[in-house]
């Protein structure tokens, strides 16, 4: 079986989690050490106080993650979050987060993976995260 390809992630993600597209999430990279999601700014991620807010971070974060996991393990479109712990480390101003999402470990049953947030071009890390996924069980059919 093949990995999916960057091109396959963005027909999933239209056909089976239109969420994304309205939040202009927009991935551009899907290869074996990584996976690389742009949340392009909109207004409506400002939380009060003028940053971009936690949620929006958080989504992006398990969206780079799910696609990292898709590649590594060969469309395994359900994967789910079972964990996901997020360290707000800068205040991110107005403007584009990049996810850049790891698998650290691949099993039978969970996936471990890291995302690191950076905003302003990818020059500040804004936030780093560790999340756990649970795999479905291999089909024996």
């Amino acid at each position: 079986m093949s990995k999916v390809t960057l091109e396959e992630f963005n027909r999933v993600t239209r056909e089976q989690l239109p969420i994304i597209e309205v939040l202009g999430f927009l991935p551009e990279r899907l290869d074996e050490s990584q996976c690389v999601v742009r949340a392009v700014y909109q207004e409506d991620f400002l939380r009060p106080g003028g940053s971009v807010s936690g949620p929006i971070m958080m989504a992006l974060a398990d969206y780079a993650m799910w696609g990292a996991i898709m590649h590594r393990a060969e469309r395994v479109q359900m994967a789910l979050t079972s964990n996901l712990n997020i360290n707000f480390l800068v205040r991110p101003e107005p403007g584009d987060i990049v996810a850049v999402a790891r698998v650290i470990k691949l099993g039978k049953r969970l996936a471990f993976g890291t995302v690191e947030l950076f905003g302003n071009q990818q020059n500040d890390l804004v936030a780093h995260v560790n999340c756990t996924y649970s795999l479905p069980p291999p089909d024996n059919t």
